[in-house]
């Protein structure tokens, strides 16, 4: 393994629910996630200290921030401050994103 490049297989997977796989790789200080959404997958409400910022490369996705609504297309972003809630259904067709959180997730490395 390189120590300045990535791989998807060099990452740390996870399920973090039913049918949404997060790839993630981190320095010290940052965190960058693979998102891959299954067809209608759905991430529950929930919140976290970290700061999350976000792009969606691939399909479509319904985000649901603290109190706004928004059908996000290809090249759309978002940015999460900690502690507020935030839930996400993919589209018909599944959805990829890529997440950066800053501090690193321990729970996700």
């Amino acid at each position: 393994m390189s120590a300045y490049f990535v791989t998807k297989s060099d990452c740390t997977h996870h399920n973090i629910f039913s049918g949404v796989d997060i790839f993630t790789a981190h320095t010290d200080r940052l965190m960058i996630s693979f998102v891959e959404f299954e067809p209608d997958a759905v991430v529950e409400e929930h919140s976290h200290p970290h700061d999350q910022m976000g792009i969606l490369i691939e399909g479509q996705l319904e985000f649901f921030i603290g109190e706004e609504r928004r059908v996000l297309a290809l090249g759309e972003m978002w940015r999460i401050p900690g502690g507020v809630l935030h839930r996400a259904v993919a589209g018909p067709s599944g959805a990829k994103a890529l997440d950066v959180f800053h501090p690193v997730r321990e729970d996700y490395t």
